[in-house]
């Protein structure tokens, strides 16, 4: 990932309007920046939340509240919780996630 052309910013995350991305069962929603190349968001996975698709886009991404459950397509599985990340490469794993209680997360990818 490199990072050009993106001119210093302050994101008030409150004054971007979400989307919603419909799962499995529950929903996301995403408060979306992008920086050139760079997508920024923050996403809130509601309790129950099972996501539709294994996704291949490379991510960092942190937790900042709740617990969030990753499934690798190789059948390995991680949870996050409050104050972990983790981080994946383009094309690197596919991956899906869930949640039964609900998480809030920043993502750049």
């Amino acid at each position: 990932m490199k990072m050009s052309d993106i001119p210093f910013d302050v994101t008030d995350w409150d004054a971007i309007a979400p989307t919603e991305h419909r799962g499995e069962a529950g929903v996301a929603r995403w408060r979306t920046r992008q920086c050139g190349e760079i997508r920024v968001r923050l996403v809130e996975y509601s309790a129950g939340y099972v996501a539709d698709h294994w996704c291949s886009k490379g991510h960092i991404l942190f937790c900042l509240d709740g617990t969030l459950d990753t499934e690798l397509a190789d059948g390995r599985r991680f949870t996050l919780t409050s104050g972990m990340s983790y981080q994946v490469a383009d094309g690197a794993e596919a991956h899906r996630s869930r949640t039964a209680s609900g998480a809030k997360l920043f993502v750049v990818d």
